[in-house]
C-alpha cells in the first residue's frame, strides 16, 4: 500500500465504552435515588356497598320496589295552553284526558295511580329502606314519571333510582 499506487490505506477504528458504560450508570443510580414511589398507586377510589362482599355478617340483599309505567292508549294531543283545543301540530303539546297508563309493581298492576300507591305504602312499612326504580317504558313523558316520583317521595322512599330505555344500550329502536 504505496503512495501512487491509487488505494487508500484502511484504518480500523475502536471506540472507547468505558465513557458511555460510565454515564449509563450514573443516570441508572440518578434515576433510582430520585425517583418516589406512590404508596397507593393501584387503588382505586370507590363508593363501595359495605353490606355485601367478604364482610365478618351476611347482609341479605334488600328487595328492590320497582314501578313499571306502560302506555295503553296515548290519547288526545291538546295544545299546551290548557285551552282543550285539539294541537295543531306544530310545537309543544300536551296529553287529553283519555290517556291510559297502566302502573305495575309486582305482579298488582292498575290504571289508577292510587291503587299502585296503596301497594308501595304497605311495601314502606315492611322495609323503609328499600331502593326504589321506576321503570318508564317508551312512550311515557316527563309529566308521567314525575307524578310516580312524587308519590314515591311523598310516602317517605329515599333510595330511587330510574331504568333507562334498555333499547338503546343495545343499539335496537
Amino acid at each position: 500500500m504505496g503512495i501512487g499506487t491509487g488505494q487508500v490505506e484502511s484504518v480500523e477504528m475502536k471506540g472507547d465504552m468505558t465513557p458511555m458504560i460510565d454515564v449509563v450508570f450514573q443516570l441508572l443510580i440518578f434515576f433510582m435515588l430520585t425517583i418516589k414511589f406512590k404508596v397507593l398507586e393501584g387503588k382505586l377510589s370507590a363508593y363501595l356497598p359495605k353490606d355485601v362482599g367478604v364482610n365478618d355478617s351476611p347482609a341479605v340483599p334488600k328487595d328492590k320496589v320497582e314501578i313499571q309505567l306502560k302506555i295503553e292508549r296515548e290519547g288526545s294531543k291538546l295544545a299546551p295552553d290548557g285551552s282543550g283545543k285539539p294541537w295543531s301540530g306544530e310545537g309543544a303539546y300536551k296529553y287529553g284526558p283519555d290517556r291510559v297508563i297502566r302502573y305495575s309493581v309486582g305482579p298488582k298492576s292498575s290504571q289508577k295511580l292510587e291503587e299502585i300507591m296503596v301497594r308501595v305504602r304497605e311495601l314502606y312499612r315492611a322495609d323503609k329502606e328499600s331502593p326504589v326504580s321506576i321503570d318508564p317504558l317508551p312512550g311515557t313523558v316527563y309529566e308521567d314519571v314525575i307524578a310516580v316520583l312524587d308519590q314515591v317521595v311523598q310516602v317517605g322512599f329515599t333510595d330511587i333510582s330510574f331504568i333507562g330505555d334498555k333499547s338503546a344500550l343495545y343499539g335496537k329502536k
